[in-house]
C-alpha cells in the first residue's frame, strides 16, 4: 500500500535534516545530494556541518541545537526565505543507557529535549508553511527501542515511543491536506549513539546501508520504514505479544 506521494526525483528539491553531522543524518543527506536535492544540514556540530558543505557543492550548514525553541523558530525562518521545504528529516538523537536503578532525572529531560520536543519544535516553524502551500513532507527517525519497554532503554525508549506516536496522528490528522508524514524505525545502525553499547548489537548495518532504505521507502512511499528487516521483523513480532509471554521473553534473550 502507498501511504504518500512517492519521492522519487530529488533534482531541485529542498531537504532540511536537522541531526546530520553524523550517523545516519549525514548519510542520508549525502545520499540526497548525490541524487540531486539541495539539502540543507543542521547539527550543534558547526564543524561536522562545514566539513560536510566543504565536500558537497551547493548544500548549505545551518548549525542549530534542536532543543532551543527561539534557534529553530530563526532557522526556519532562515531557510523558508529561500523557497519551499520540500521535506524535512528529524533525525537529531540522544542516547545514553539507563535502568530505574539508576534514575537520573536530568538526563531523562536531556533525551525529551532532543529526541522529542526538538521535533515539536520544527513542526511548529514548518507545518504553517506546508499546510498553506498543500505540500512537503515531515519524516520523523524513531527507532524499534519505541515499539515496547526495553532493558537499559528507560530514557530512550519512551521518547521513540512518543515519536512513533506522534507520527502516526499526524499522519491521519494531514493525509488529505497534500502534506506527507513518514516514520522511520531503524534497528541498530553503527553510529556514535550506538557505539557505547557494550552488547552485542544484532543485524548491524552502516548509515550508508541505512540511508538507502530510507530513500528506498520514500520512493515507495511508504510510512513506515523499518530497517534491517530481519532484524525490525523480530520486534514487530514481540510488539505484539502479550505481557505474559513478552517479559519472560527480554528477560531469556537480554539475560536482565
Amino acid at each position: 500500500m502507498t501511504y504518500n506521494p512517492p519521492l522519487r526525483d530529488w533534482h531541485g528539491k529542498t531537504v532540511w535534516l536537522v541531526g546530520a553531522s553524523s550517523g545516519i543524518g549525514q548519510a542520508t543527506a549525502h545520499a540526497l545530494h548525490t541524487r540531486g536535492a539541495r539539502v540543507v544540514v543542521s547539527a550543534r556540530n558547526a564543524t561536522a556541518l562545514d566539513a560536510f558543505v566543504h565536500s558537497h557543492t551547493g548544500a548549505v550548514a545551518l548549525p542549530l541545537d534542536a532543543a532551543d525553541p527561539a534557534a529553530v523558530a530563526v532557522a526556519a525562518q532562515t531557510v523558508l526565505a529561500q523557497g519551499p521545504v520540500d521535506l524535512m528529516l528529524y533525525c537529531a538523537g540522544y542516547y545514553r543507557e539507563m535502568r530505574a536503578t539508576e534514575f537520573d532525572l536530568a538526563e531523562m529531560l536531556k533525551h525529551q529535549q532532543v529526541n522529542y520536543t526538538g521535533a515539536l519544535y520544527l513542526l511548529d516553524a514548518l507545518l504553517p508553511a506546508m499546510r498553506q502551500r498543500g505540500a512537503g513532507h515531515i519524516s520523523l527517525v524513531g527507532s524499534v527501542a519505541g515499539y515496547r519497554g526495553l532493558p537499559k532503554s528507560l530514557a530512550y525508549g519512551p521518547t521513540k515511543a512518543a515519536l512513533i506516536n506522534l507520527a502516526e496522528t499526524l499522519y491521519l490528522d494531514l493525509q488529505a491536506s497534500g502534506v506527507g508524514v513518514s516514520l522511520v524505525n531503524p534497528g541498530f545502525v553503527e553510529t556514535p549513539l550506538t557505539a557505547q553499547n557494550q552488547f552485542s548489537m544484532p543485524a548491524l548495518i552502516s548509515p550508508a546501508q541505512a540511508a538507502e532504505e530510507i530513500l528506498a521507502g520514500w520512493a515507495d512511499g511508504e510510512f513506515e520504514i523499518h530497517f534491517p528487516k530481519r532484524f525490525t521483523r523480530w520486534m514487530k513480532t514481540l510488539r505484539v505479544l502479550p505481557y505474559a509471554l513478552y517479559f519472560p521473553a527480554i528477560r531469556k534473550f537480554t539475560g536482565l
